[in-house]
């Protein structure tokens, strides 16, 4: 039996976990018979923007990426994340299936992706094993939705606070933690100075914090995994 060829791409910061998936996602070609993958990898969004813009040019499809949140922003501060990457990746290749896999396990920070991405896949790092990623693979190849044990078990918590974070209020979150003055935030976010503010006071009131400066709103920002 001729193997069906499938397209993948694979995006995180570190090369040994990116080598890691491409061997395991080689297994399971392996022992799926009707199986075959080509493999794309990169470690930041500049790399994931040519390839998803090579497939588009090129009328190829994209079968599924394999994502981590905490991808380094592209150079032009447009996709500031796995995320931002992901829900370009919703918008350009509707067709292409995400899973996200990531280290943070942040109750808020989970339900936020669900609701924005709805990715195919949901893997926790810390519960990450060869099998876990082998069964995450065959299901989302499949049209089954997989998640990892920490993200069903924090999906059942009941949350207190309904926190929205939209891709505007990272953008702001993400200059902020750079240091950019509120005056030169507008060249990058397509809000008016007093939008932005008006935002940030808001993000602010979700996070609970109390500090008139932004330290306080950077720290538990990159706490819950936002920035």
């Amino acid at each position: 039996m001729k193997k069906e060829k499938q397209s993948a791409l694979i995006a995180d910061n570190c090369p040994l976990i990116c080598e890691t998936y491409k061997s395991i996602i080689s297994k399971v070609a392996k022992l799926t018979s009707n199986l075959n993958f080509n493999t794309d990898i990169t470690y930041n969004c500049n790399g994931a923007y040519d390839i998803i813009k090579r497939t588009i040019e090129k009328e190829t499809s994209l079968n599924f990426v394999l994502l981590d949140l905490k991808l380094t922003p592209s150079t032009n501060r447009k996709i500031l994340s796995g995320e931002d990457l992901a829900l370009l990746i919703r918008k350009l290749l509707p067709s292409t299936k995400i899973i996200v896999s990531t280290d943070c396990n942040d109750n808020y920070r989970i339900h936020n992706i669900i609701k924005s991405l709805n990715p195919e896949g949901f893997l926790i790092k810390n519960d990450l094993t060869s099998e876990e990623l082998k069964n995450a693979i065959r299901n989302v190849v499949s049209n089954t939705p997989y998640y990892s044990k920490t993200v069903l078990k924090l999906i059942r918590k009941e949350v207190a606070n309904n926190i929205s974070i939209d891709s505007i209020d990272r953008k702001i979150l993400y200059e902020l933690s750079i240091g950019s003055k509120m005056k030169d935030m507008p060249i990058y976010i397509p809000l008016s100075a007093a939008s932005i503010e008006k935002r940030k006071r808001h993000l602010k009131k979700v996070f609970n914090v109390k500090d008139k400066g932004d330290r306080e709103l950077i720290l538990i920002a990159k706490e819950k995994g936002y920035i």
